[in-house]
């Protein structure tokens, strides 16, 4: 069992920058994907940002060029720089973790508020 605890979130100005974090209580090294959802009200759970196992990064379209997904195996720790940020970025923003074998974790999300 892996749980996943997101921070960063807040409110931030119209072009800011945000860090999330998410910090797992276990080993995520062999995960298949670690990666960053989100939701905003009304609306369905997006796919934002990705990272295989083996490094390769996929992005919304809607946030290339302005979100940086990472990983830090030794902290057992998934970041996502967020730059230039809109107000529709505004989001509860969640952290998965894909470990395979129908294994895949949710964190309970961190808001994000972009003001305009």
């Amino acid at each position: 069992q892996v749980q996943l605890v997101e921070s960063g979130g807040g409110l931030v100005q119209a072009g800011g920058s945000l860090r999330l974090s998410c910090a797992a209580s276990g080993s995520i090294f062999s995960a298949n994907s670690r990666g960053w959802y989100r939701q905003a009200p009304g609306k369905q759970r997006e796919l934002v940002a990705i990272i295989t196992k083996i490094g390769i990064t996929v992005y919304a379209d809607s946030v290339k060029g302005r979100f940086t997904i990472s990983g830090d195996n030794a902290k057992n720790t998934v970041y996502l720089q967020m730059n230039s940020l809109k107000p529709e970025d505004t989001a509860v923003y969640y952290c998965n973790v894909n470990m395979g074998a129908g294994f895949d974790y949710w964190g309970r999300g961190t808001q994000v508020t972009v003001s305009s």
